[in-house]
C-alpha cells in the first residue's frame, strides 16, 4: 500500500481548516518558496541560460517577481518615496533581464526583501480593503492576494521546467 502521508511542514496543508487570510497566506508563501527552491544551488551562469526562446531565465524570474512583488503590495497599498507602479509591456520585459552585477544570490536576496516587504504590507489591511490600481479601476487586497498567487504558481511551474533543462533536477518541491 502507498504511503498517502502528506508533509505536515507545508504551510497550505497546515492551513487547511484556518481562515480565509491564513489559506491565501499560506499559498502564497509556498509558491514563492517553491520559486526560490528551484534556483538554489545552481551557479550563476545557469541560472541565467536562456533555454527558451523568450527572455525568461531562473534567475529571471526571481528578478520579475521582485518586481511583481513590489507592484502589487507596496506601490498600491503603501507607496514609499520613488514607489512608481509600473504600467507597460517594456518594463515587463525589463524585469527579466539580467543587469550587470546582478547574481543568482543578489536576486534571491532581494525577491526575499521584497515579499518580506509585501508581507508587512499586506498585515496592515483587512482582505476587504481597496485601493485605487492605474488599469483596473480599483483591486482589494483579497484579489491582490489570489492575483499574487496565481502569478508566482505559474512562474513556479515554469522554473520547474526551467531547473529540469538546466541540470535534469525534477520535482513539484
Amino acid at each position: 500500500m502507498a504511503d498517502t502521508t502528506i508533509d505536515p511542514t507545508l504551510g497550505p496543508v497546515l492551513a487547511r481548516t484556518g481562515d480565509e487570510r491564513a489559506v491565501l497566506e499560506s499559498f502564497l508563501d509556498f509558491h514563492r518558496a517553491i520559486v526560490l527552491r528551484k534556483v538554489r544551488g545552481l551557479p550563476h551562469d545557469e541560472a541565467s541560460r536562456r533555454l527558451v526562446p523568450s527572455l525568461t531565465t531562473l534567475a529571471g524570474l526571481l528578478k520579475h517577481l521582485a518586481l511583481v512583488e513590489r507592484n502589487w503590495l507596496p506601490c498600491l497599498f503603501a507607496p514609499g518615496p520613488g514607489d512608481v507602479y509600473l504600467t507597460t509591456e517594456e518594463e515587463a520585459r525589463a524585469s527579466f533581464t539580467l543587469d550587470p552585477g546582478e547574481t543568482v544570490e543578489t536576486l534571491a536576496a532581494a525577491y526575499e526583501a521584497a515579499c518580506a516587504r509585501s508581507r508587512d504590507v499586506a498585515a496592515r489591511f483587512d482582505l476587504d480593503h481597496v485601493v485605487p490600481h492605474p488599469q483596473l479601476g480599483e483591486v482589494s487586497l483579497r484579489w491582490v492576494l489570489v492575483h499574487l498567487i496565481e502569478e508566482t504558481a505559474r512562474h513556479a511551474g515554469h522554473a520547474d521546467i526551467l531547473r529540469e533543462l538546466t541540470d535534469g533536477e525534477t520535482g513539484a518541491l
